[in-house]
């Protein structure tokens, strides 16, 4: 069993940092692009909480992985834990914790969990090897999560973090997800144009 934990303080409101790594797919913007790590929500529950599917696919050192997780604790803006339901690992999980260190910072630690197949052939890889390469994964996509957080890097989802910030701001007010928030927006242009046609 391997656990790697590492943590991170970005200057940005803790309701920011939850909103980003509650959406699944955000995981493969955190992974160089030379893995072509694919996140994908299979199905989704409790506007992507508890009982939320998704599947991760991508090339880890030369071998193609794939395994199916599911989300088994959700506490917003504080944890968000995901163990994998199918796949190559005896054991794999992922738990996301937030702290609010100020009005515009927060902590974010990420702790994974897991367990190599192929017994004692598989611990001496993973200790020789890909424990190291998961550790140095997990802190790039931390520094990534920090520069995009911080309007430094660019957003994933081809948006600008002003846009993003006034997304968060909408879906807090309207008391909904990020997804309908941006409905509502589009729809209220929509029917103010009609207005003045």
């Amino acid at each position: 069993m391997t656990v790697i934990k590492k943590s991170m303080e970005i200057n940005a409101p803790v309701n920011e940092v939850f909103t980003y790594f509650a959406r699944p797919e955000h995981m493969a913007d955190q992974f160089p692009e030379n893995m072509g790590l694919n996140v994908v929500p299979v199905e989704v529950k409790n506007g992507f909480g508890v009982g939320t599917i998704f599947r991760i696919n991508g090339d880890f050192d030369g071998k193609r992985l794939e395994w199916d997780c599911e989300t088994i604790e959700y506490i917003p803006l504080k944890k968000i834990v995901a163990k994998m339901i199918e796949g190559p690992f005896k054991r794999w999980q992922i738990a996301v914790t937030f702290d609010e260190l100020g009005e515009r910072k927060s902590n974010v630690t990420l702790e994974v969990d897991y367990d190599m197949p192929m017994g004692p052939l598989g611990g001496f890889l993973d200790k020789v090897k890909l424990s190291k390469i998961a550790e140095r994964g997990m802190e790039n996509g931390l520094l990534r999560v920090k520069a995009l957080l911080e309007g430094t890097g660019s957003i994933p989802v081809y948006i600008t973090l002003d846009a993003y910030r006034h997304i968060i701001k909408e879906k807090m007010e309207m008391n909904c997800s990020v997804s309908e928030a941006i409905v509502k927006i589009i729809k209220d242009r929509q029917e103010a144009l009609a207005k003045t046609a």
